[in-house]
């Protein structure tokens, strides 16, 4: 009895164990390992600078991630710094050569170096400011961008290169009147002293100081209002004040009223005419007797 029962004990364990590994219980095999995934962190801890720049002044590179632009590692990745145009693509700046020429450190793009004689690539995104430099030629037309743009976003103050027209007068001032990419376009607003004005056209000013007219309290800006230089007609304010005969015997104004900056007021008398002399008497001969 007990080989039997051993017989059949054995046939039980056999069957139970076949049974059990054609339904997959038994001990499983044991899978290899993953290979261990790099994250943000893993890179600080050999390249621990650049993390740093963009954090300090990465601009729209704070937006993503290392691996955005780093898509894998040397040795397995033979050259994983990626160009520019992989990301940056539409627009015409993005054409130019030589990225790194300007934007030195991918880390911190925005912190542009301009070195060089540079216009042509300023032009692929300041446009309109060629615009007006062609439209309205001045000696700033004839200088390159990086002439006064030294520095990236850079606006220098006028009396950087051209000295101030009065000694007060700030580079706010200029402005006024001024634009830097039209500097002979002279525009300026109802707000302009009369001493702006002054600082260029000194005699005019100080004659209408002087001047015991009405003129004398308006400004510079009420009669030349419309253009730089524009005289304007006085009939423009004054009307017709004289009858039509008068007028067509004096037709320009100053002829009695001189200046309109110095109204009715000579420099020196008009130089009057020589007396004509009175025509000689014809003598009468003596008749001889």
């Amino acid at each position: 009895m007990n080989a039997v029962r051993r017989i059949r004990l054995f046939a039980v364990a056999g069957l139970t164990l076949a049974v059990s590994l054609c339904l997959g219980a038994g001990s499983p095999v044991k899978a290899a390992p993953a290979a261990p995934k790099l994250v943000q962190d893993d890179c600080v801890k050999c390249h621990a600078k650049p993390p740093a720049d963009i954090a300090s002044a990465g601009a729209g590179h704070k937006k993503i991630t290392c691996f955005d632009c780093h898509a894998g590692h040397r040795p397995a990745s033979q050259n994983n710094i990626p160009k520019c145009s992989q990301c940056h693509t539409g627009k015409k700046h993005y054409e130019l050569p030589n990225c790194l020429g300007c934007h030195k450190n991918p880390h911190t793009p925005l912190n542009i170096i301009l070195s060089g004689n540079l216009t042509e690539p300023c032009l692929s995104c300041h446009t309109q400011q060629i615009e007006q430099l062609k439209q309205f030629p001045s000696k700033h037309s004839k200088l390159f961008c990086s002439t006064c743009h030294n520095v990236h976003g850079k606006i220098p103050a006028c009396t950087q290169c051209h000295k101030p027209h009065y000694a007060e007068q700030t580079a706010g001032d200029c402005k006024k009147c001024h634009k830097a990419h039209q500097p002979k376009n002279v525009a300026y607003g109802k707000e302009i002293p009369n001493k702006d004005c002054g600082a260029c056209h000194k005699k005019a000013l100080d004659l209408l100081t002087a001047s015991q007219a009405k003129h004398k309290s308006l400004a510079c800006v009420y009669c030349h209002q419309d253009k730089h230089k524009m005289v304007p007609a006085c009939q423009s304010c004054h009307g017709v004040p004289h009858p039509a005969a008068m007028m067509s015997k004096f037709s320009k104004c100053g002829e009695c009223h001189n200046i309109a900056h110095d109204l009715n007021h000579w420099s020196s008398p008009a130089k009057a005419e020589p007396a004509k002399a009175a025509p000689a008497k014809p003598t009468m001969k003596k008749k001889k007797k």
